[in-house]
């Protein structure tokens, strides 16, 4: 048996479809739901039991991560979860429509079909993940605590004439060292004119005097991630960069006001797009003020025009990032990971917002 919240939470929504299992491949809800963090493998949850389906190369480590049983395959996963579902006598199995490849769910549809097994209902299980527990909330802020003390760092290393790569490798070096397990997504590292590219990843190009450097990158801690960006100059910053710092500053700020619980995504996102708006910038902030963030990287809920989140809750966590991108100029962007409270919200990422200028 495996008895706990996730699990329960889990299983209402299988009653709630009518099904009498759920398959699951999505690596982030392997980890959730089991604590398995291996690949290669497949769950079945049933209202009564937990299965966990692997190879030889990941038996010892699930014995060791998780309280599922265990069935280890020698001839291939998917045949294996075909008879296992035959054993059980499930009727109708649940699966994951946005993790589950075309090939793998031709295979099974075929197969279970053959023994009248339901194979129809696709299932998302983010929304199940998008309020956190006291020990994944622990587990983010130590992400950011890793992602802080880079940022830190990397202020005393960057210099004019460095290339955008070499600042992106002292991050994730520096990061390794503090116990980050791999970034927690292509490091953006865009200076100059590049900064008006919003997923400017880093590039050969070199860092000039003068220039605007906008960095966006993260820490993976236990599976949990952490979403930082910050805009600096290296050298004396002009007036209109200082200009156009300040209004992604204070637009930024205004959306830690605007975070809380029983707001919408929408209603979050409307009055910080409308201060870049009446600022004169409104067309060069396309993007959403933010998403959320956990075991992936993007998650549920997310804060934009056009976001599905009706009522954020207490204990959910998102990023705020309210930007500015000006084509041949430049761009600024400022991005705080926040946890909604029960009065508002709280920045947990740390690092100073303040224009820094490296002399």
């Amino acid at each position: 048996m495996c008895q706990n919240n996730r699990i329960e939470n889990l299983r209402n929504v299988l009653q709630a479809n009518f099904c009498d299992a759920m398959l699951i491949n999505k690596e982030e809800n392997l980890h959730y739901f089991s604590g398995f963090t291996g690949d290669d493998t497949f769950l079945v949850i049933t209202l009564n039991d937990c299965f966990l389906i692997t190879d030889s190369r990941y038996t010892k480590q699930a014995s060791e991560q998780t309280s599922f049983t265990i069935i280890e395959q020698k001839t291939g996963l998917l045949s294996k979860i075909v008879e296992l579902i035959k054993k059980l006598n499930i009727n109708s199995l649940a699966f994951e429509g946005n993790a589950l490849i075309f090939n793998q769910y031709n295979y099974l549809a075929k197969n279970l079909l053959d023994i009248e097994v339901d194979f129809s209902t696709s299932l998302d299980l983010t929304e199940l993940r998008i309020i956190k527990d006291e020990n994944e909330i622990e587990l983010i802020k130590k992400a950011i605590n890793i992602s802080d003390e880079a940022y830190s760092h990397i202020l005393k290393f960057v210099k004019a004439g460095m290339s955008e790569q070499e600042v992106a490798t002292e991050l994730e070096y520096f990061m390794r060292k503090l116990g980050s397990e791999r970034p927690a997504f292509t490091t953006i590292v865009a200076s100059g004119v590049r900064g008006a590219l919003p997923h400017g990843v880093a590039t050969d190009k070199l860092i000039n005097n003068g220039e605007f450097v906008t960095i966006d990158f993260g820490a993976v801690y236990k599976g949990y991630h952490s979403d930082i960006t910050r805009t600096f100059c290296v050298g004396k910053a002009s007036d209109r960069q200082k200009e156009i710092y300040d209004i992604v500053l204070q637009a930024q700020l205004l959306g830690l006001k605007e975070i809380a619980p029983n707001k919408s995504g929408r209603e979050v996102d409307f009055p910080v797009r409308e201060y870049i708006k009446n600022a004169g910038y409104g067309d060069f902030f396309g993007h959403g003020l933010g998403h959320g963030v956990g075991l992936e990287i993007h998650e549920l809920p997310r804060l934009s025009p056009l976001s599905p989140t009706d009522k954020l809750k207490e204990n959910m966590i998102v990023t705020n990032e309210p930007g500015i991108y000006v084509p041949d100029f430049g761009g600024v962007r400022i991005e705080d990971t926040v946890l909604v409270t029960a009065n508002g919200c709280q920045a947990l990422t740390q690092s100073d917002k303040r224009l820094v200028e490296i002399m």
